[in-house]
Order: structure tokens, then C-alpha cells, then sequence
């Protein structure tokens, strides 16, 4: 997608080329193997599962994703942190994102807070995990004064939030694998917010006709 809009390449490239360079290159595609490694912890508030895999939405801000994952850095990967964000479900497109040493339910509340500044009045459908910091007390009285409608998905149904946890795929696969480990957390934040930036406003997606998110917002608007 990114070379059929590539200004430098004046001939038609198709998915049958690429996979042809591709072979003769010897180049393969990686597949980021999930961990399970997070203890389940007492849950507190439990919603419905009001998205159902309904991931077709016609305009911004109708549905909001949210989840949280690790990133590591430093020598032989010895410091941990959790990467939380937002996720506009339109367009694939990351409203915010916080960087925390463990997932709380204060640093859920901190990556809604900045998605709301930057979105400002709406109420969308907000759909997370069954994490403790989703189902705290805190987390959802502060989702009730936002007046939205809330949306869990059933427990052992990881594509309930697909979208969401292929966005954290790609980042890590396409962006952070292929850049060396960050050795202090001000690099760490660095690379991030980079590569969010490419991911927001540079990366093209058939799901979007060839767009980056920024263009297929702007044909909504």
C-alpha cells in the first residue's frame, strides 16, 4: 500500500510483485507469539458485551478500544512498563496513550482524560478488557461522569477487542522490532511517541482504501 502512494515509483505494483520480491529476497513475514501472563484479579464492575464484533462504524468517535500491553527496555530487557492507549475505532486511529510501571485503574483513568481533551464533547461506546483497572470503582465512576456506554467483552474471547490488539501488534512488530532496544525510559518514551506518529499519520491500510488515518478522517469530516 505505502509503495502504490510512494511519489518515487512511476509503475504499478501489485501484491503478486511483492510477494515475488519478497520470496526472492528471502524476506518473511514475523508473528508476534501473545503472552499469557497476567494473574486474574478480582473483578469488580462487569458490563455486557455491547460491541459484539460489531467493528463497521461510519464515522469518528461512535466507539473508543482500549487495552494496555508491556514494553521492555534497558540491558537484556530489564526494565518493564505498560503502554495504555485509546483507540478510535474509525480509522484505527490511537486518541492517546500513557506510560506506566503496572496497569492501575489511575493510569486508565489518565489515558481516557487526555482522549477526552483532545476529542472534546462526545460519548462514545467504550469497550475494554476485564482487567482490574477497567472494573475498578474509580475507573468506571469516572466513565459515568463522561456519560458513556460501557462494553466488556466475554471472558476467553480475545477477538471480542480484536481491532485493539491487532493495533498493539502491529506497533510492536512493525516499530519496535525493528528498532534497536531502548537502553533508558527517555528513549523508550522517544521511540514511542515516533512511532505512534508514523502509525497516525503516515501508515496506510487497505481497510482505510489505501489511507493513513489522518486522510480518512479528513473524508469524514
Amino acid at each position: 500500500m505505502n509503495l502504490q502512494h510512494d511519489d518515487l515509483i512511476d509503475f504499478p505494483v501489485t501484491f503478486k510483485m511483492v510477494r515475488r520480491v519478497m520470496r526472492e529476497l528471502s524476506l518473511t513475514c514475523q508473528i508476534r507469539v501473545k503472552k499469557h501472563s497476567r494473574h486474574k484479579e478480582n473483578e469488580q464492575h462487569i458490563q455486557d458485551n455491547v460491541l459484539n464484533q460489531n467493528f463497521d462504524v461510519d464515522s469518528p468517535n461512535q466507539v473508543w478500544l482500549s487495552d494496555s500491553t508491556e514494553l521492555t527496555y534497558g540491558v537484556n530487557n530489564k526494565y518493564k512498563v505498560r503502554l495504555s492507549g485509546v483507540l478510535n475505532l474509525y480509522g484505527r486511529r490511537l486518541l492517546s496513550y500513557n506510560l506506566s510501571a503496572t496497569e492501575t485503574s489511575a493510569a486508565e483513568i489518565e489515558v481516557f482524560q487526555r482522549a477526552f481533551e483532545s476529542s472534546g464533547d462526545v460519548h462514545p461506546l467504550v469497550h475494554t478488557d476485564r482487567g482490574s483497572a477497567y472494573t475498578s470503582g474509580a475507573f468506571n465512576n469516572f466513565l459515568g461522569r463522561n456519560n458513556v456506554t460501557r462494553s466488556m467483552p466475554r471472558p476467553g474471547t480475545p477477538y471480542d477487542n480484536a481491532p485493539m490488539e491487532r493495533w498493539w501488534n502491529e506497533f510492536k512488530l512493525r516499530w519496535m522490532a525493528r528498532h534497536p532496544l531502548a537502553k533508558t525510559c527517555e528513549e523508550l518514551v522517544r521511540l514511542v511517541e515516533e512511532g505512534i506518529e508514523y502509525f497516525n499519520h503516515h501508515n496506510r491500510s487497505a481497510q482505510r482504501n489505501g489511507l493513513t488515518p489522518d486522510e480518512y478522517w479528513s473524508e469524514a469530516a
